[in-house]
């Protein structure tokens, strides 16, 4: 009982975590097509919560991942238990490759040099949103993984 339990608590943070990317993912076109005011608008009011809820939540949803992963160790699922949570992790470092540089150059034009915000726009926009649709990709492959460690030893 306590591994159904630690595995459903898993699964459900996993999938929490899971959201933020699957927003961007679905916020991507239309986010493309605004101008430089409008994605700084959005950029600086929209995201705020993600940063510390979203933050909070894949870090547990790993944590709990790696407990998982301890407490499948001898059995069938280890392995894909074992993928998911390194799945997990290669999706925050990505995040933090990829994602976090741009947070931070973003908001230090918007808020030194509002004047570069047209130019910088340009520059950073691509990498912030493709870097997202990467490490989300990253994320959702953790979580199947994770599902199907649980579905394999499912009689």
């Amino acid at each position: 009982m306590y591994l159904l339990t630690w595995r459903f608590i898993t699964i459900i943070l996993v999938a929490l975590g899971l959201t933020m990317g699957f927003a961007h993912l679905l916020e991507l076109p239309p986010k493309m097509q605004y101008d430089a005011n409008m994605y700084a608008a959005v950029t600086r009011t929209l995201y705020r919560l993600f940063g510390s809820v979203g933050a909070f939540i894949q870090v547990i949803s790993i944590s709990a991942a790696a407990v998982l992963t301890f407490l499948v160790h001898s059995r069938a699922a280890f392995r894909l238990t074992l993928l998911a949570t390194l799945s997990l992790i290669l999706s925050l470092l990505l995040w933090f490759l990829l994602v976090a540089p741009v947070n931070a150059e973003w908001l230090r034009i918007i808020d030194s040099t509002p004047e570069l915000v047209p130019k910088a726009y340009l520059q950073l926009r691509a990498r912030w949103e493709y870097g997202h649709v990467i490490a989300f990709i990253a994320w959702f492959s953790g979580f199947c993984l994770l599902v199907l460690s649980v579905l394999i030893e499912t009689s």
